[in-house]
């Protein structure tokens, strides 16, 4: 348990450069306390003492701001940065070395039963107000980019972004697994494309009318000619 809490301590260090002091990370990360308390809150739950489980759960999510049930299986390693509002699901299972920003949900749509939330692999990092709904799995060393919706399975070593979610390539190079602003957008090149299809479509019309009219003028001038013989 003491080697456990050791690694906690030291994910914070590995993922947040403002981390100054152990003495600091202890007491000021709220992410920290809520992972401490899952780990006491999941025991109590495998034991079936699922009402303390959920009061401890509940505690936890009052103090910290962050909501993990009681039956989440969590890895080793886990970072929660900042926090406030993360919710993680009853069936989700957790990798090691995972980080999660504020706003994060990992939850289920409402129609599965069973297992209903999702399965997050090893060493995969989830921005900040991204939603991952459903009982599938975030393959390893993924990203999955920031107010992302992630409906469907992710493959290993893939990039996430955009509503509802999609697997982008981002020039065939690994984005900095911290840096979780800079990262395609495929919705903007989804808007490009359309606008420069508009473009063309004007200019085809333009061209269209311009024939049209010098066509007319060539009729209007045929007749006149006729009319004059």
């Amino acid at each position: 348990m003491l080697r456990k809490i050791k690694s906690d301590i030291q994910a914070v260090f590995d993922n947040d450069p403002a981390a100054r002091s152990w003495f600091e990370v202890i007491f000021t990360y709220s992410g920290l306390h809520a992972i401490w308390a899952h780990r006491i809150a999941h025991w109590l739950f495998n034991r079936r003492m699922y009402t303390l489980a959920r009061i401890i759960s509940q505690i936890s999510r009052f103090f910290t701001g962050i909501e993990i049930h009681p039956g989440a299986k969590i890895g080793n390693r886990l970072f929660i940065d900042h926090g406030m509002g993360v919710v993680i699901g009853e069936t989700c299972e957790i990798g090691d070395d995972v980080v999660i920003y504020q706003g994060v949900t990992l939850g289920g749509t409402g129609k599965e039963k069973g297992k209903r939330h999702p399965t997050i692999g090893n060493n995969v990092v989830i921005s900040s107000g991204a939603k991952v709904l459903g009982s599938f799995k975030v393959g390893d060393n993924s990203n999955i980019g920031a107010n992302s919706v992630v409906l469907k399975e992710v493959p290993p070593n893939s990039t996430v972004v955009g509503i509802p979610g999609q697997v982008v390539k981002h020039n065939g190079v690994r984005v900095n697994r911290l840096d979780h602003t800079q990262m395609p957008n495929p919705v903007n090149d989804m808007l490009n494309r359309m606008q420069r299809e508009l473009d063309e479509l004007k200019e085809e019309i333009r061209r269209l009318k311009q024939e049209l009219r010098e066509g007319q003028d060539h009729e209007v001038n045929d007749l006149q000619h006729a009319h004059k013989e």
